[in-house]
Order: structure tokens, then C-alpha cells, then sequence
């Protein structure tokens, strides 16, 4: 658990002209970066290095200081998280097109049957969603939940929603998936106790928030599969690689960090010290990710029947997602170093204390509110974590504490999805559902989500 004396910034005298100075920088900083991403429709990654330009400006800094600020906060950031970011992206690729994603889903469904079919999608697309982005796997596995509408007539909303539900937290909660990975970065959180955190929190919150509430309205509203061309639905048999296969090469990764986390930690002694350097180098994650992709390059690839040069391209093309997201976690990287290098977070940690806000709280709230206000859970979590990560500065922090934090901040990324959404439009037009529907089911589903998850990371924190 977070002491108390850890939680609540310590409370500062009176403020100064330039406290306030600092403070009004920011919140001008904060209303333009939302104005050009809302109003002008600015791209965010652009946006977010005006407004650090801006408040560097307002702060005082000269221009060679903002321009230094820029480029030590772009480099720090991404240092780390373009590779972790590119990699993840291509091993996520392979495995999609490969066929994977589906061959969870039916082996779930094979093991859980129809009558727990809810339950199988929730964890279909907890899995999936390590390695494959939201919206690409909801794609992937959406011929799943018509094919058990169709043979249930239940409501398509009693298997969409756990779907999406396992989707959408594996996709803020778990990394190697963007958000989580750069809001580690930024705050200086240790991967492996982000995985393990966001797993322990994430499971039980897509269970409740998915499957009961999916249960609750599918029931009130029937919905029913739109019409599908099966021809369009059949997947190359020879292609189809074994569920055993895709859960091995997925658990590489993970486990490989996981371990050097648990060395590194001391929870696992290792009296070897030529074995621990070992692990420390596998486990690194860039080490676990370029394993994981060769794996997957060879045996869901080649092993498959790809040529190296449909690998190439399919590896390629996951670059230009990836790229975007490396290049606005950047500029949020530098969003945070201004607010570090002009004295502003300080400034806002002792406004802070007037309210008595913890920090696990102000996180929350935080990436909540720009979610809400500009739409992506990436932006989102990006922007939280540079306005919470100076607060945090000089403070001992454990990784335990850092990993609660990240969550906290994947949480509140979580809530609420409406019209300002892309994740949105894509719900509501595979489910086939008009806009008041979609709003009386996947915004709240995303609101109960965003609000469990923060629950259950504060009884984490407060249980340990």
C-alpha cells in the first residue's frame, strides 16, 4: 500500500507570483492542446508539441532551453517505447494474419461451450488483445459472435460486450499493447509489474463489466447478427495454426519479463549469478519481444505456408499504425519534460494538497477526463501520465506503487467511450445497433470498466 505521507503532497506556504504564473501556463497549455485536437481537428502528435511549446514559452523558459526541452523529452520517451512499440506491432501482426486470434476463440468456445459463451469471448479477447490491436482483433473475432447469435438467437449483445469488454481492458490494462507501455515509460514504472498488476486487475474487471452487464442489457435489448457472406468467413484449414502453438509463442514474452522482474525484485533468488545476467538480458523487453518475433516469424509464418516476402510485407504494413503511436507518445514525453524542466509539475503537486488529493486519484481522474474530452485511450493515458509524472518526481516510489499508478491511469483512459471515439463507430456499426443504443450499451460498459478497474487497483494498493 501507498503510505499516507506518500499519497499527499507535502503542503507548500503561500504561492508566489511565480507558482501562479507556472500553474497558468499550464492550464493555457492544457486548453490549447484540447482546442486543437477537438476544435481544429489538429493531429494530436502536432498538438502536443505546440502546447509544450506554449507553456515553455509562458513559463519563461528562452527558445534554445524549449528547443533543448523538446528534443530531451522526445529522445528519453522514445528510446524505450518506439522499440517495445515497433516490435509488439509486428509480432501482433504475424499473429493476425496467421489466423490466431480465431483459433483462441473456438478453442475457447470448444472448452467453455455455447451456454458459457459469454465467458469465452471475455477471455478470447482479454488473449487476444496482447498482441493484437483493439480494433483489429474486435475485427478478427466479430464473425465469432455472429455465428453464436445465429445459432443461440440470443441477443448479439450477450457475446459483443464480454468481447469488447476483454478487448478494451487488455488494450489499456496489459502491455505489450501502446498505452501502458508509454505510460510506464513516462512515469518510470518496471513492465513486469505493470503485466502482473494490470492482469490481476483487468481479468476480474472484464468478467463483471463484460459478461454480467452484456447479460443485463442483451437481455433488454435484442439485437440480432447482421448478414454474413460465409464464403467471405472461410480461412485457409492448412493455414490454421494449433491453439496450443499461438498460446505458447504469446506467454514467450510475458513470461520472459516477468521472470527478470521477479529476479530483479529478489520475490525469486537465483544463486547463479552468470544464470541472473542471463535472465536479465532475456527478460529485457526488447530481448523477450525480438525471441517472441522470430518464434512467430518461423512458426506461424514459414511453418504456415508465408513466403518471406508476404512476412516482409505483412511486418511492414504494422508499422504504420505503430508509428503514430510511437510519434504522439513522444510529444507526450515532451509535454511531460517541459512541465519537469519549468518547475510547473512541482507547482501543480502543492495546488494539490489544498484538496488533499491522492495521486492514484488525481491519475484516474486526469486521463478520465481528457478521454472523455478528446477521445483516444492512447492520448489519453499519454497526457495523464506527463502531467502526473513530475508529481511523482523525488518522491520513493516502489514498482509496485509505480505499476498501481498505470493502472490507474489505463482506468481512467478506459471510460466512457461516446461519439469523439473511433472505437465508437466501430461498435456501433459491426453490431449493426443506432447511435442511442450504442450509447445505452458500450459507453456504459466502458464506464463500469473504467470505474471497476479503478476500484479494484486502490484495494490492491490498500490490501498490499
Amino acid at each position: 500500500m501507498i503510505p499516507q505521507e506518500k499519497i499527499i503532497i507535502p503542503i507548500g506556504k503561500t504561492k508566489t507570483m511565480i507558482e501562479y504564473k507556472l500553474l497558468l501556463s499550464v492550464l493555457i497549455g492544457i486548453v490549447v492542446l484540447l482546442f486543437l485536437i477537438l476544435k481544429l481537428k489538429l493531429h494530436a502528435f502536432v498538438s502536443l508539441l505546440i502546447a509544450s511549446i506554449l507553456v515553455g514559452i509562458l513559463a519563461g523558459l528562452s527558445p534554445s532551453v524549449i528547443m533543448d526541452t523538446v528534443n530531451e523529452g522526445m529522445g528519453n520517451t522514445l528510446g524505450f517505447v518506439a522499440t517495445v512499440i515497433g516490435l509488439g506491432a509486428m509480432f501482433g501482426a504475424i499473429l493476425e494474419h496467421s489466423g490466431g486470434a480465431k483459433v483462441i476463440a473456438n478453442f475457447l468456445l470448444k472448452k467453455f461451450g455455447v451456454d458459457r459463451a459469454p465467458a469465452a469471448m471475455a477471455l478470447a479477447g482479454f488473449i487476444v488483445a496482447i498482441p493484437v490491436f483493439f480494433e483489429v482483433a474486435f475485427i478478427l473475432l466479430v464473425p465469432v459472435i455472429y455465428a453464436l447469435q445465429k445459432q443461440t438467437k440470443k441477443s448479439l449483445l450477450i457475446y459483443a460486450l464480454p468481447l469488447l469488454a476483454g478487448l478494451a481492458v487488455t488494450h489499456a490494462f496489459i502491455p505489450p499493447t501502446p498505452g501502458p507501455i508509454a505510460v510506464a515509460d513516462i512515469i518510470g514504472a518496471d513492465l513486469g509489474w505493470v503485466i502482473l498488476i494490470g492482469a490481476i486487475v483487468g481479468l476480474p474487471t472484464a468478467i463483471i463489466g463484460g459478461i454480467f452487464f452484456g447479460k443485463y442489457i442483451g437481455n433488454k435489448i435484442y439485437v440480432e447478427a447482421p448478414f454474413v457472406d460465409e464464403n467471405q468467413e472461410e480461412i485457409s484449414k492448412n493455414r490454421m495454426p494449433n491453439v496450443m502453438l499461438i498460446f505458447s509463442i504469446i506467454a514467450v514474452p510475458i513470461v520472459l519479463i516477468l521472470l527478470n522482474t521477479f529476479v530483479k525484485s529478489g520475490l525469486l533468488i537465483i544463486p547463479n549469478e552468470t544464470i541472473t545476467i542471463f535472465i536479465g538480458l532475456l527478460g529485457h523487453p526488447f530481448s523477450a519481444l525480438i525471441i517472441a518475433n522470430v518464434i512467430a516469424w518461423y512458426l506461424l509464418g514459414i511453418r504456415q505456408g508465408f513466403s518471406k516476402q508476404q512476412l516482409l510485407d505483412i511486418t511492414v504494413k504494422s508499422m504504420g499504425p505503430a508509428g503514430m503511436i510511437i510519434l504522439i507518445t513522444g510529444a507526450g514525453g515532451v509535454f511531460k519534460q517541459v512541465l519537469v524542466n519549468t518547475g510547473a509539475g512541482e507547482m501543480i503537486a502543492k495546488s494539490l494538497v489544498e484538496v488533499g488529493f491522492p495521486v492514484l486519484l488525481f491519475s484516474f481522474v486526469v486521463a478520465l477526463l481528457v478521454r472523455v474530452i478528446q477521445g483516444s485511450a492512447t492520448v489519453a493515458m499519454i497526457t495523464a501520465a506527463g502531467l502526473v509524472s513530475p508529481l511523482i518526481v523525488g518522491v520513493h516510489y516502489n514498482n509496485f506503487d509505480l505499476a498501481c499508478i498505470v493502472i490507474s491511469i489505463a482506468a481512467g483512459s478506459t471510460a466512457f467511450s461516446h461519439v469523439n471515439d473511433s472505437g465508437f463507430w466501430l461498435v456501433n456499426q459491426f453490431l449493426g445497433i443506432t447511435e442511442k443504443q450504442t450509447f445505452k450499451t458500450w459507453t456504459v460498459m466502458t464506464g463500469i470498466l473504467s470505474l471497476l478497474g479503478f476500484l479494484f487497483v486502490v484495494l490492491l494498493n490498500f490490501v498490499f
